[in-house]
Order: C-alpha cells, then sequence, then structure tokens
C-alpha cells in the first residue's frame, strides 16, 4: 500500500510546489526590472549558502551546528525520498543513505523543538511553532517506510492501518516542507533564500577574493531620467530582487536584537519593517504577524491589524492605512548592524533610505529640523549653515598648507563639517599636530571644501548628495595627492564608497589607519600613554560599513594603552545614535540610544572612551551620567596620539616619509 501512496503523496507534493513557485516568482516580478546575471548568478548559489551565508549562521555554534543537521538532513532526504519512494529505486546503499539522512535531520528537529518550547523574545512565534513538529513528522515518518526497503524490516510487516499512519506522517511533513516552501508557510525563505542568494542586489558581497566581499554604499539614483522613481513610494517600486530579498526573510529576530532603535524603544523593527514589504507585495494587513511589533515611544507596543498595503498602494500614506508610518523609517540610524546580523543577507537600509529619498524627494517631508539641514547644505554647503569662508577660523593661527598654493600633496586632509564645532577643532588640531610631527606632506582645501553629502544621501536628498558631490569631485579633480584623509567616517566612507559612482575615485584613509601606517613605518616617536583604563568605541561607518576594526586598536597598543572591550564591540558594537541623520530627525523613543551606549562603557568600569568619529564623540559627550556619577572622559584616537608624542631627529623622520612614499 505505501509503495503506491508514496509515490503520489511526493509528486503530488512536487506539483503544488511548483505551482506556487509560479505563483511567488510572479509576486517577485511586480517590481522593477533588474538585471542580474541569471546562470552565473544560480552557479555561485551553492557556495553563497554553503560559505557566505554559513559564516553568519555560525556566529551562533549551537544554531549553526543545528542548521547543518536540520537542514543538510532534509534536502538529503527529500532528494533520496523522490527516488527510493517515489521512484522505486530498490537499492540497499541509497536505503540506508535516506535512513542516516533521515536520522541526521530527526536529531536536529529535537534541537530545533528543544530551542521552542522556550523561544528567545525575538523568535517569531505563530506557524513557527509547529515548524518542529513537521520536521520530526517527516524525517520520522520517511525513516520508517525506509526500513523495509534497507531490508531491516520485512516488507509486509504492519497492517494497513499502519500505513496510512505512516502515510500521513510523510504528508504532514510534506505539506509544511514542500509545499509550504513556496505557498508561504514558515519554509518559504528555503526557496526564496536559496533564489535571493543567486541573485542579490550587491553579488558583491559573496566575492572570494581577498579584501573584497563587503559591499556598503548606496546605490545611485539616475537623476538624469525623467521617468525613473524618485526612491520607493509603493512595494512594486523596490527592484523585483529587492523583493525576493524581502521575501527571504526566515524571521529569526536577529536585526531586531542588534537595531539601537528598537532598544531604545523608537518605533522601528527592522524584522516587521521586511514583513511588512512582504505583506505589502502580496496585499493584505499586518493582523497575522507573529513577531515583536513597533515599539510605541510612550511604552509598550503598537497595536497589529492597523497597517495594511498592496504592491501599488503608497508605503506611507498622507492619511489613512498605510504599511508603514513615516517615523518608522526616520526612527533609522543606518548603522547596519542589522544587515551584519541578517543570515539571509537581506539589505534592510538600502530598502529604509529608497523610501526615505520619496517622501523626500517628492514630498519634502523630512521631520523636525531635516528641512533646516537640507536647506542649509544647498544655501551654504555645510548642515549648520555657517558662512562657509570660515571653514579655517578655527586654525588661524596653524598657517595650514592650502592645496591651491602648493597644488599637489602627498596628503589631502579633509577637514569635514567638525571644523565648525568647537569640540572637533581640538581632534583636528592633534591630527595636524601629529602628521607635522611625522613630517606628512600635506595640505588642505580650506574654503574649496564641501560637506560630503553624507547626511543630505541618509535623509534621502539624492539631488543634494549629487550635487555636493560633483563640486567636490571638480574641485578635486584640480589637484594631485596620493591620499585622502580623514577623522571623519561618514566622509571617508562616502569618499572612499560612494563617490565612485560619480566619477570620483580617491584612495581614502580614516586616521586611525593612517595614524597606524605612520607608528608602523616608525615616523612617530611615541611614549607611554598613562590614560587610566579604557575602552573602544567602534564607530558604524569605520567599522560595519568598511571593516576597520584592528587599526584603531593597533594604535592604543602603540600607546601602551590595553583595551577592556564592551560586551558589545566589533561588528557587533552599539551605535552611538549620531548617524543616518537620526540627531535631525529626532524620533522619540523610551530612552536615547546614547545613553545605551554609555551604560555599555560604564559596565567595563572605564576611565575613559576612545572614538575616531566626530559624531560619536558629540552623542557620547552628550551623555549626562546617572546620579551624579564621574563620566568616562571621551576622547579621539588622533588626540591621544598626539598627548604620546615626543621630540625625534628630523632624520628619523625624513626616513619615515620616504619609506612610506615607497
Amino acid at each position: 500500500m505505501l509503495d503506491t501512496l508514496l509515490p503520489i503523496l511526493l509528486f503530488s507534493a512536487l506539483t503544488l510546489a511548483a505551482i506556487g513557485a509560479v505563483r511567488r516568482v510572479r509576486l517577485w516580478r511586480q517590481g522593477r526590472p533588474s538585471s542580474v546575471p541569471l546562470i552565473r548568478g544560480l552557479a555561485a548559489m551553492p557556495r553563497r549558502y554553503l560559505v557566505d551565508l554559513h559564516h553568519v549562521v555560525a556566529r551562533d555554534k549551537a544554531m549553526s551546528n543545528t542548521h547543518v543537521a536540520t537542514a543538510g538532513g532534509f534536502v538529503l532526504a527529500a532528494v533520496l525520498a523522490i527516488l527510493v519512494h517515489g521512484f522505486g529505486l530498490e537499492s540497499a546503499i541509497l536505503a540506508w543513505a535516506l535512513l542516516a539522512a533521515t536520522t541526521c535531520m530527526f536529531v536536529g528537529s529535537l534541537f530545533v523543538a528543544k530551542r521552542r518550547l522556550d523561544p528567545p523574545p525575538r523568535l517569531s512565534k505563530g506557524p513557527w511553532m509547529r515548524l518542529p513538529k513537521s520536521l520530526i513528522a517527516f524525517s520520522l515518518g520517511v525513516f520508517l517506510v525506509t526500513l523495509p526497503t534497507a531490508g531491516i524490516l520485512p516488507a509486509d510487516l504492519g497492517s494497513w492501518i499502519l500505513a496510512v499512519v505512516l502515510a500521513g506522517m510523510v504528508a504532514w511533513g510534506l505539506a509544511e516542507l514542500v509545499f509550504g516552501m513556496t505557498w508561504g508557510g514558515p519554509m518559504k525563505h528555503a526557496f526564496a533564500g536559496a533564489l535571493h542568494l543567486a541573485f542579490h542586489r550587491r553579488p558583491e558581497r559573496f566575492s572570494s577574493r581577498q579584501g573584497e566581499g563587503r559591499s556598503t554604499g548606496l546605490k545611485a539614483l539616475n537623476l538624469e531620467d525623467r521617468s525613473a522613481p524618485l526612491g520607493v513610494e509603493t512595494p512594486a517600486d523596490f527592484t523585483w530582487n529587492q523583493l525576493l530579498g524581502f521575501d527571504a526573510c526566515v524571521q529569526c529576530g536577529r536585526c531586531e536584537a542588534a537595531c539601537p532603535a528598537f532598544a531604545a524603544g523608537q518605533p522601528l523593527n527592522p524584522k516587521k519593517l521586511i514583513q511588512d514589504m512582504v505583506v505589502g507585495m502580496a496585499g493584505g494587513s499586518d493582523a497575522r504577524y507573529a513577531g515583536s511589533p513597533y515599539p510605541a515611544p510612550e511604552g509598550g507596543s503598537r497595536p497589529l491589524g492597523e497597517h495594511a498595503g498592496d504592491p501599488h498602494g503608497p508605503i506611507v500614506a498622507r492619511q489613512g492605512t498605510a504599511l508603514v508610518d513615516a517615523e518608522t523609517l526616520w526612527s533609522c540610524t543606518t548603522c547596519r548592524a542589522c544587515v551584519e546580523e541578517c543570515p539571509m543577507m537581506i539589505e534592510h537600509v538600502d530598502a529604509i533610505v529608497d523610501m526615505r529619498r520619496f517622501l523626500t524627494l517628492e514630498h519634502g517631508n523630512t521631520p523636525n529640523k531635516g528641512a533646516t539641514v537640507l536647506d542649509n547644505l544647498i544655501a551654504t554647503d555645510n548642515p549648520g549653515g555657517f558662512d562657509p569662508g570660515s571653514r579655517l577660523n578655527w586654525a588661524a593661527d596653524l598657517d595650514l598648507p592650502l592645496i591651491a598654493d602648493k597644488r599637489e600633496a602627498e596628503v589631502l586632509l579633509w577637514l569635514g563639517d567638525g571644523v565648525f564645532d568647537m569640540r572637533n577643532q581640538r581632534t583636528l588640531r592633534a591630527l595636524v599636530k601629529v602628521l607635522r610631527a611625522a613630517g606628512v606632506d600635506f595640505a588642505v582645501l580650506g574654503n574649496e571644501e564641501r560637506d560630503s553629502g553624507d547626511v543630505a544621501r541618509r535623509l534621502g536628498d539624492e539631488a543634494t548628495f549629487q550635487s555636493l558631490a560633483r563640486r567636490n569631485i571638480a574641485t578635486l579633480a584640480q589637484y594631485r595627492f596620493a591620499h585622502i584623509v580623514t577623522c571623519d567616517p561618514h566622509s571617508f566612507h562616502v569618499l572612499k564608497n560612494e563617490y565612485g559612482d560619480l566619477g570620483g575615485q580617491y584612495a581614502v584613509f580614516h586616521h586611525s589607519t593612517y595614524l597606524h601606517r605612520l607608528i608602523e613605518a616608525g615616523q612617530l616617536n611615541l611614549g607611554a600613554l598613562k590614560a587610566g583604563s579604557v575602552t573602544y568605541h567602534d564607530p558604524c561607518y569605520l567599522g560595519r560599513y568598511n571593516g576597520e576594526y584592528q587599526a584603531p586598536r593597533a594604535v592604543l597598543e602603540a600607546l601602551g594603552i590595553e583595551v577592556k572591550e564592551m560586551a558589545r564591540s566589533g561588528y557587533r558594537s552599539r551605535c552611538c545614535g549620531g548617524g543616518g541623520g537620526a540627531p535631525i530627525t529626532d524620533i522619540p523613543g523610551k530612552q536615547r540610544i546614547p545613553d545605551m551606549r554609555m551604560a555599555d562603557v560604564r559596565e567595563t568600569g572605564a576611565e575613559l572612551v576612545a572614538v575616531g568619529c566626530p559624531q560619536c564623540t558629540a552623542m557620547l559627550e552628550g551623555v549626562v551620567a546617572p546620579d551624579g556619577a564621574p563620566a568616562p572622559e571621551v576622547r579621539d584616537i588622533a588626540e591621544l596620539v598626539a598627548d604620546a608624542l615626543r621630540e625625534a631627529p628630523t632624520a628619523t623622520r625624513q626616513r619615515g616619509v620616504e619609506e612610506m612614499m615607497l
């Protein structure tokens, strides 16, 4: 009897799954066109799954091993079950291999079930709670029906009732794991995720060549194409492979656990946002969402069922029902913690900025001080609205060399808009002191320098960003220099990774990296710095965006400082709350993000927190210590190096400069 039932069950499930796959592809294809290398992407998919994806999954060893056992066992068991029970290949070798695969899957399923007994808050519940049962039913059912084929039990053992029970177990598993894979069940991520890896919007993330595999620059809008949408208004305005990426979400909640805005009680949950996009793609409401809702600033959570949409309806509505509230999008600091943690490698930040672009460019809807900042950038080339001719007023006594006078230099020092901030002027003074002590041939643009455009772009004003960038590129084209060095990770990022689309290709160094090179080359004579206990805060745009974690720590080590690491450091560093225009849009929450970060600092017992970003300095110094306790001092790495300088012979400095140039 099983010989008849099993092929029917297997091929029926495969047929229904194929129909569901066609339906799913049609949902994705509602998005805008996006050219992808079809054959090359499919060929690369196994490596991207087994290597790149598992590099992220393996951060949680227990779940990584569980996933290998469960998913690997299922894939192998499904293929072998089709061969053995679908096509009736009576091979003892295949039967024993199938028994091994289902055993592996069963063991993994038990660990999944154990995790679901008391799941962490970040995991979605609802239909996901039945998944362990389906995994166990499929693995156990296929194992039992394969025992006669392997010769362990006689083929005629048991009655027709037992056969029906075993077939029912297999059918249960097939319904969830095969049919549900394309029709929208918890296993949907397996089908969508595989194709998402093949046709990823940023295939550069999967590069196997050393030094590559990091793609973080925002994609430029073609502002010359009047028919192209200015950002994303509806789900269908996303590219089709972005919609595919949203559909690949496994709802593990790693992004939720990493998001600083969610932790602060602001109305953003990256997982919920991605699921809202899936709802919009298919049409419907968020009433069936089974994860953590958006936090409510006054406490608690925002109710489910009040947001709805369809593929061609607005994501953010000026009035009436919409998929997402505008303040959800403006809560994001663009810190990229969600992207860094996502095992399916979904690009949350790209989607948020795409939606912001529409709100800003089409509606002029940028909250709080956003409109003022953008107006200032247009009128004065800096977000604070300061006189552009006063960029070097802070350095009147430093006699900084202008590249307009020299025409060329080894290093172009990009000062950034910190020139208008008294606190950051101290950092710039320290950096100038260090460069001069090292004998570096450097120059500045002076009043020719404009804002890099970072804040305009993150606020969605692509037009102002491109205007600033093109004018900066035209200015830089007049001069010759080997490197750009800046103490601002945001300027560093856009100059290095985003000006290229507009024709500006430069070798750009964050000052911590450049200082490390100077130390390695022997150009700086440093003494041990007595700074007490020190911790280091990783800026998002230096670390997660550009992968630089070691150079700042190496500089501190060269100063004789032993860094007391925070619990969240390196790629898991908590954002200071200063990126993405967040201090400008200023969406309220239950607490402030920089307060949480300074709490992390206090947990280490450090007396000083070293930073490498003017935004981080401003945000962390603005935190008021609880109960009048002494606040840890915040100092830039350049200031610490300047304090440790000892005079070196001129010949030594000159020799170091020559080695650097080689």
